[in-house]
């Protein structure tokens, strides 16, 4: 029963660190852009504007994105789609970060039993009540400390933003407007725009002609 038990902490501690790492790689990678690259008829990528997309991930957008993506493609090949987590200001995704990987360190310390007041006072004072009884009741502690931590970040790291620009202008906010566009929208954007791109390399070209 002992090696059950002890095989069972282990089990739970790696399941929650492994998905606290892949949430410390989330918020690591948050700032960087995932390129959906468009690839033209004769195999060559092809100059185009670019979409780029901004949006919460801890909200459940990205779906709403990849939905964008596919049927950007395919109405618009030469159009280049870029998407990335829309950071939150302030401390907000430094905090998660650190929240993140103190619950890792306040997990293993209960797994182990080990008393970190310790560090911080006498080393001969016993540890809080409390905390004994994490120790004691190792799986339920951890879980707790596991979905608790996991709320608050996710609260810190939520923003609701998906926001779109064209080319580096906006051109739709959902901070400001309070709703993600739907597709006609977009595509009527996409099209006002390449058609002024249209004018303005036509009347250049009318320009260089005279």
């Amino acid at each position: 029963m002992a090696d059950i038990a002890r095989f069972s902490y282990v089990f739970l501690f790696m399941l929650c660190v492994g998905l606290s790492i892949r949430d410390i790689g989330l918020f690591a990678d948050s700032s960087s852009e995932k390129e959906i690259p468009t690839i033209s008829k004769a195999g060559f990528k092809n100059v185009g504007p670019t979409l780029r997309f901004h949006y919460c991930y801890s909200c459940g957008y990205r779906k709403v994105f990849d939905d964008y993506v596919n049927i950007i493609q395919q109405k618009y090949p030469e159009i280049s789609v870029l998407g990335a987590n829309y950071d939150p200001p302030g401390l907000s995704l430094q905090f998660a970060r650190f929240l993140s990987i103190a619950k890792m360190v306040i997990m293993f310390a209960i797994m182990t039993g080990t008393n970190p007041f310790r560090f911080f006072g006498n080393a001969n004072a016993p540890p809080p009540g409390w905390w004994t009884w994490c120790v004691e009741n190792k799986v339920y502690s951890c879980l707790m400390c596991f979905f608790l931590t996991n709320a608050i970040e996710g609260q810190m790291m939520s923003t609701g933003a998906f926001e779109i620009s064209l080319d580096d202008m906006p051109v739709w906010s959902k901070l400001e407007t309070g709703r993600i566009p739907q597709p006609p929208e977009l595509f009527q954007i996409i099209d006002n725009h390449l058609g002024l791109q249209f004018d303005s390399k036509l009347g250049l070209t009318t320009g260089f002609t005279k």
